[in-house]
């Protein structure tokens, strides 16, 4: 029995609203779904101006009430993001809009291009299982949209909590991470994997 109906229009955020679980939703695109510990890629060179962006974080936090996704998005995920955009040399893409058909449309929170491409998504109310669908689905959106390596990378964050996920094209399955990694304990970590995947 099919989950969604093909006649009408799906954003993103659309497949965060289902309830149905995420292996039922990525079944209608013809995906499978696994989770698992994931062997990321990761830098082993040194990342500048990391002690200062950690300093940066743990100054901030004791001052600033991380109640609303804004304040989540601007005081913890867009300073790594942009961290790591510098250090790749890559444009950092917000609010990225794309379109597939009318099942996969809209915007993507954070888009960095390179020869693996990487989305971030933001969990909305704090749900990774449910901001690992949304996310899940725009993996599927953008290996649609474009020629690419046979696998994509992406990560849902609720600001404190970074979780990866691999969309492999061959084998038409996204694993999601069974480990997750916290801000600012393992901003180190977080910054060398997503610095490993760009490069």
């Amino acid at each position: 029995m099919s989950i969604l109906n093909k006649n009408s229009n799906y954003s993103f955020p659309s497949y965060f609203e289902l309830s149905n679980d995420t292996d039922e939703i990525l079944a209608e695109f013809d995906y499978t779904f696994t989770r698992q510990r994931l062997k990321l890629p990761k830098t082993n060179r040194e990342i500048p101006g990391l002690r200062e962006l950690r300093n940066s974080i743990e100054e901030t936090i004791p001052y600033v009430t991380l109640c609303s996704e804004a304040a989540k998005r601007e005081i913890l995920i867009a300073p790594v993001l942009s961290r790591v955009a510098v250090i790749c040399k890559r444009i950092l893409r917000i609010e990225y809009p794309i379109k597939v058909n009318n099942l996969l449309q809209g915007n993507l929170d954070y888009f960095i291009q390179s020869q693996y491409n990487l989305i971030v998504s933001e969990a909305k109310r704090d749900d990774l299982t449910k901001g690992f669908t949304q996310l899940a689905v725009e993996l599927i959106a953008i290996a649609m949209l474009e020629e690419l390596p046979n696998i994509l990378y992406g990560v849902v964050t609720m600001g404190d909590v970074w979780v990866f996920g691999v969309l492999e094209q061959s084998s038409h399955n996204i694993t999601r991470d069974i480990a997750s990694y916290t801000l600012p304990d393992d901003l180190e970590e977080i910054v060398k994997i997503l610095v490993g995947i760009l490069e």
